[in-house]
């Protein structure tokens, strides 16, 4: 069957379609993408304002007309962090529902560490064994850890990198005094979960998904996305805290111009890489493997999981 999942996030709106069967590897057919980010249109009291609403609306209308006619059965359609901790999240969502149909079902975060979690287990398998997986998003990072499908431990900080750079880099390129303030808040964030997972052990495997890290390891020299989603990629710490400094002096037309960075996501590059270093630096991560496969994908599986087989 064709399904299309349809991503309401913090940065863009997305809808990945793909072939999916149960028991199957789901096939990407096809992208449909754009740029909103709803984590910028929020106004002094946390509200996503008239004008976002009616970007939201006006973009869900296209996905949903690009569903159709790429002949998708179903759409499975959710939000994360900027809708669910928009002060009017509830108005958001039933105006959406009116006027377009759809009505988006709010993840948590600590759902979304888990569905992404799913993703990460099921691309690398069992014999990834303990599997400790961190995905940077546009308002938040999530870090799941288990053995099974299922992680023991999942959670979610308010430190996503469109988030962060709103909020404490306003300088381009940002002022020195502004870095080491976010960079104090970040590892201060991520240093009061790394008990609760260290208590469960260390992990056999530890992965990063999302746009972030991906460009992150790109610019560190992993192999570009045309040589297809089966070539390794990874991220050393070591290479990371080689380029922060050089981000940090960056200008965002600057980083535009490094491989793989896109107009849209090199504003926020160097808040995404403070994330990434103090996660690794906290839980004594030396490399990261890169998983093509993220919460979207977690989302399509958890579903496959549920029609019946017969």
């Amino acid at each position: 069957m064709r399904l299309g999942v349809l991503d309401v996030g913090s940065n863009s709106v997305h809808l990945l379609v793909v072939d999916a069967h149960p028991g199957a590897c789901p096939l990407p057919a096809h992208s449909h993408k754009a740029e909103l980010r709803l984590a910028e249109l929020l106004d002094d009291g946390g509200a996503i304002g008239d004008v976002g609403m009616d970007r939201l609306v006006a973009v869900v209308r296209d996905a949903l007309q690009a569903a159709e006619d790429k002949g998708c059965e179903d759409v499975l359609p959710f939000a994360t962090s900027a809708v669910r901790e928009a002060s009017n999240a509830d108005t958001v969502l039933a105006r959406v529902r009116k006027e377009t149909g759809v009505t988006l079902t709010v993840l948590s975060g600590e759902e979304e560490a888990r569905l992404t979690f799913l993703a990460a287990r099921r691309w690398f398998g069992w014999s990834a064994g303990k599997l400790l997986v961190l995905d940077i998003g546009g308002g938040s990072l999530e870090i799941a850890y288990g053995l099974d499908e299922e992680p023991d431990a999942a959670a979610s900080l308010p430190l996503g990198a469109g988030r962060l750079t709103s909020a404490w880099l306003p300088g381009d390129p940002p002022d020195p005094t502004d870095i080491r303030a976010l960079r104090r808040h970040v590892r201060a964030q991520i240093a009061r979960i790394v008990g609760d997972f260290a208590r469960l052990g260390g992990p056999d495997r530890t992965v990063a998904t999302s746009k972030t890290f991906k460009q992150l390891a790109r610019i560190a020299g992993a192999p570009r996305s045309v040589e297809g989603v089966y070539v390794t990629r990874s991220l050393t710490r070591k290479a990371l805290e080689e380029w922060v400094p050089k981000l940090a002096g960056m200008t965002v037309e600057r980083r535009t111009t490094l491989p793989g960075v896109s107009a849209g996501r090199a504003p926020q590059l160097l808040a995404g890489a403070l994330v990434a270093e103090a996660a690794m630096d906290l839980f004594g991560i030396d490399e990261l493997g890169i998983c093509p496969w993220a919460l979207r994908e977690g989302v399509i599986l958890r579903r496959l999981d549920h029609l019946p087989t017969d």
